[in-house]
C-alpha cells in the first residue's frame, strides 16, 4: 500500500499538542503505511478506510491511545486492546506511555489496522444491545461517543425530548458523512446541555 498524504489540519493539531506529540508523530507513519487516510473528526486525528472510521488518536493525562472504533470485532491474540470505559460497547484502545511503547507495538498496530479494514470491507457491525425505550441513534453518534466520552456523559444528561430532537436531526441525513457533520456541529450545544431548538 502506498502512503497517503499528510493532512495539513492534522499537522496543525500535532504542532499544538502540549503532551504526547512525539508519540503521535511516531504513530503517524505506522498508520500511513497501512494505507489509511488522515482526517480530523471530533477535534482529533482520525484515520479512515474508504470513508469508514478505523482508528482515532486520543491524548489523555496519563497516556495516549489509538481507539479502534470496532475493536470488539478484531482479532487480538496478544490481548493488547483495552476497554475504553464501562459504557463502551464496540471501541477498544491501544495505550502508549512513551515513544518506545509505540515502537514496540508497531507490528501489533499494523495487524489490528489490517483486521479493522477486513471488518469494514466485510460489513461487520457490533451487535446492538436489547432495544431500550428510545432509539440509540445512528452508528455515527456511537462513534462520536467512543471518540469523546465526555460527549456521551453530556448526552445522557439531556432530557429525553432533547435527545429525540437531536436523533431526528441526525437520522434525517441519508449519507454517513452528513450524519457525522451534523453530529460534529451539534457537539458544542449538546455539551452545554441544549436541545436542537434551544438558543
Amino acid at each position: 500500500m502506498t502512503d497517503a498524504p499528510k493532512n495539513p489540519t492534522v499537522d496543525e493539531y500535532a504542532a499544538k499538542l502540549s503532551a504526547w506529540r512525539e508519540e503521535f508523530e511516531a504513530l503517524r507513519p505506522v498508520l500511513f503505511g497501512t494505507g489509511l487516510a488522515e482526517d480530523v473528526k471530533w477535534r482529533k486525528p482520525c484515520y479512515t478506510h474508504d470513508g469508514a472510521n478505523i482508528v482515532i488518536f486520543q491524548p489523555f493525562k496519563e497516556l495516549c491511545a489509538l481507539l479502534f472504533f470496532k475493536g470488539a470485532l478484531l482479532e487480538d491474540p496478544e490481548g493488547a486492546l483495552k476497554e475504553q470505559g464501562e459504557n463502551s460497547r464496540s471501541a477498544l484502545r491501544l495505550e502508549f506511555g512513551s515513544v518506545a511503547d509505540v515502537t514496540a507495538a508497531t507490528d501489533t498496530i499494523v495487524a489490528l489496522v489490517r483486521d479493522a479494514i477486513r471488518v469494514e470491507e466485510a460489513g461487520l457491525k457490533v451487535p446492538k444491545p436489547e432495544p431500550a425505550e428510545e432509539s440509540s441513534g445512528p452508528e455515527e453518534l456511537e462513534a462520536a461517543f467512543e471518540a469523546d466520552p465526555g460527549l456521551r456523559e453530556a448526552w445522557d444528561r439531556l432530557t429525553p425530548g432533547r435527545r429525540r430532537g437531536w436523533l431526528l436531526h441526525f437520522d434525517g441525513a441519508k449519507q454517513s458523512k452528513t450524519r457525522t457533520a451534523r453530529i460534529e456541529r451539534a457537539t458544542p450545544k449538546i455539551m452545554d446541555g441544549f436541545g436542537m431548538h434551544d438558543h
